[in-house]
């Protein structure tokens, strides 16, 4: 996926951050970034669009919910223009009750052309089970 501008601009409405490093690209050009950067939050938002999901296609699963993410880092920022993507890394499946599954995972978002990823965390989700 691209991170546009126009996403970002959109994404700086949604939330109310305006700061100039995120919309105005001028003055973010002359920064030791030389350009517009996502919001943190931005990328970590698209997880849900870019990673594949992190429990398998069952027929009886009922719902899902994000269950909430552990040790989550902001390594790197992506820059508008930027090409991203995520990388799944299932870390363990607990059972909290019967029919109900905690899956832990590694998400890492990478920027094409960076050494360093965008982020890195740990993300959990609840599996239920249909009755």
């Amino acid at each position: 996926m691209t991170i546009t501008q126009e996403r970002i601009d959109q994404f700086a409405d949604v939330t109310d951050d305006h700061q100039f490093i995120h919309v105005d690209q001028a003055v973010a050009r002359a920064t030791l970034l030389g350009s517009t950067i996502a919001h943190g939050f931005l990328t970590l938002s698209l997880l849900t669009a870019l990673g594949p999901p992190d429990w398998p296609d069952l027929e009886d699963t009922e719902m899902v919910f994000n269950y909430g993410l552990d040790k989550l880092r902001f390594l790197q920022p992506v820059k508008a223009g930027s090409r991203v993507r995520v990388h799944t890394k299932i870390l363990a499946v607990r059972q909290k009750r019967p029919g109900e599954f905690l899956i832990k995972s590694e998400k890492t978002m990478e920027i094409e052309g960076e050494e360093k990823p965008a982020f890195v965390t740990q993300s959990l989700v609840l599996v239920v089970a249909k009755n």
